[in-house]
């Protein structure tokens, strides 16, 4: 059953979705620092929402800072504020985005991009709720929940020297990991149905998939994750032009699109002695990633980005299902 805040779901019945459902309302209720964690797509916004809505802070303030979309020039003055004059083009003073979620949630999103100056600054708010603004001198207290989500791999980047290591461990103290869409398979109908049922309503259309259109989405490995599925879904809603939506009346607009998707999906094998879900899917996952290595002469960079994944998830699913360059074809 979805989960809601406003008008915004957690769709999902997937073992590893029940078990973050089952989560969120202890968490909610605590005042810990939270770390979501999961690829680009994949919901990370939608569960901070919903763990500051279960929380006393529910109607007090929830702020948003994409932490990779501003310059290191400008992070530490929208985290902190600015006093006037602080710098060029200060010509007042500004209030930071801590200041604003007083008594609230702020949501760092993408908190791995933050450069290293600013690290050590936002350790210092983690851990005693004070700061300064550029420029001035005023120490400011502030009652914030920090909420925090990334794509990145924070390990590595602390191995490289790139990401302060206590910093890490004051923001992960209740981690959070999202699958993605590709590993939770048993959520693409769900989600299907939920946004078209969405995308229908907001074009006062019926549009409705064939069983075919249905199975090949459930199929796809899905890089955008649920960011991706949802855009398919509008563009399919809003392109159609009339009666179910199959492989050979999709619209005009979307062929290649689902031409790629073609290309990079396996039909399942169907076996009078059909073994659990689980195995199936796991079926499905070797011979797609055998075929794309196949297409790439085993390159596990290129077969990486056919599949969406990294070259490190290659080689783990690789000797996962034990595949290797000189196998047989």
């Amino acid at each position: 059953m979805p989960v809601s805040v406003a008008s915004n779901p957690l769709v999902g019945a997937s073992p590893a979705m029940r078990e973050i459902y089952n989560d969120l309302l202890l968490v909610g209720r605590s005042k810990a620092t939270v770390l979501i964690r999961g690829e680009s797509g994949t919901g990370k916004e939608l569960i901070a929402q919903l763990i500051h809505a279960r929380s006393p802070r529910a109607k007090k303030p929830f702020i948003r800072v994409n932490c990779a979309a501003l310059s290191e020039t400008l992070i530490e003055s929208e985290l902190f504020g600015h006093e006037k004059g602080a710098f060029t083009g200060a010509v007042q003073m500004k209030k930071g985005r801590f200041e604003l979620a007083h008594r609230g949630t702020i949501f760092l999103d993408e908190v791995g991009d933050l450069p290293l100056s600013v690290q050590v600054k936002l350790l210092r708010v983690i851990q005693e709720m004070e700061f300064e603004r550029v420029g001035g001198t005023q120490t400011l207290s502030v009652d914030v929940r920090v909420i925090a989500a990334t794509h990145r791999d924070l390990e590595k980047a602390i191995l490289e020297g790139l990401y302060r290591q206590d910093l890490y461990y004051r923001l992960s103290v209740i981690p959070i990991q999202i699958p993605p869409l590709r590993e939770r398979v048993e959520d693409i109908g769900p989600l299907v149905r939920y946004f078209l049922d969405k995308f229908n309503a907001e074009n006062e259309k019926t549009v409705v998939l064939s069983r075919e259109m249905i199975d090949l989405l459930s199929r796809y490995h899905w890089p955008g994750n649920v960011r991706e599925l949802e855009n398919c879904m509008e563009r399919l809603v809003v392109l159609t032009r009339g009666g179910p939506v199959t492989l050979k009346n999709i619209p005009n607009g979307m062929s290649a699109y689902f031409n790629d998707i073609q290309q990079v999906t396996i039909k399942p094998k169907r076996d009078k002695q059909q073994g659990s879900l689980s195995d199936s899917m796991q079926d499905i996952e070797r011979e797609a990633l055998k075929e794309a290595l196949e297409r790439c002469a085993w390159v596990q960079a290129k077969a990486g980005r056919l599949l969406g994944l990294t070259p490190r998830q290659v080689a783990y699913k690789m000797k996962k299902y034990a595949l290797a360059s000189k196998e047989p074809v």
